[in-house]
């Protein structure tokens, strides 16, 4: 029910989808801002500022803050990529690899050899879990943040069918 995509249908369905992310109540509360949201979610770009209540005391942008914004892009852009699915994380793996002391830029974009793999195994198999890979940027276009999201990919009603009792 927090899902943004639900929120987005049900309550603001007249605005565009970058500013209902936007105002999705977690991101809102970090005052994100989508950049870029293109071809069907394929390329995404959002800005996370560097407020007084995202720095910590190293004076760089909190962990929470970046892994709060990395955690639903992926599945969120397979969910429109392939619809018809329920989609979720299974694993997300973050490597700080240097501080964000600047406003940081998360980017996003869906490789199309990629998007091929999964179409061929959701026909062959019903099911995919693909790996994806993006990172948050500073300003100056320095990586300080990689991100690997497995994705889960499966039909509806899967989990209802896989723990039925």
């Amino acid at each position: 029910m927090s899902n943004p995509i639900y929120l987005s249908k049900k309550f603001l369905s007249w605005l565009p989808e970058s500013k209902r992310l936007s105002w999705y109540p977690p991101w809102w509360l970090m005052r994100i801002k989508v950049l870029e949201l293109s071809d069907n979610w394929r390329h995404i770009r959002i800005r996370l500022p560097l407020t007084w209540i995202a720095r910590n005391m190293g004076n760089s942008m909190f962990g929470g803050f970046q892994a709060s914004l990395a955690d639903p892009i992926a599945p969120l852009a397979c969910a429109k990529v392939f619809p018809g699915y329920h989609v979720w994380t299974r694993h997300l793996s973050i490597d700080f690899i240097r501080p964000g002391d600047t406003d940081l830029e998360l980017r996003f974009d869906f490789p199309p050899e990629k998007e091929k793999a999964i179409r061929d195994q959701l026909a062959k198999k019903g099911r995919s879990t693909p790996s994806l890979d993006y990172a948050i940027y500073t300003l100056d276009g320095t990586p300080c943040t990689k991100i690997t999201c497995v994705v889960a990919i499966r039909p509806k009603g899967y989990l209802q069918n896989k723990y039925k009792t």
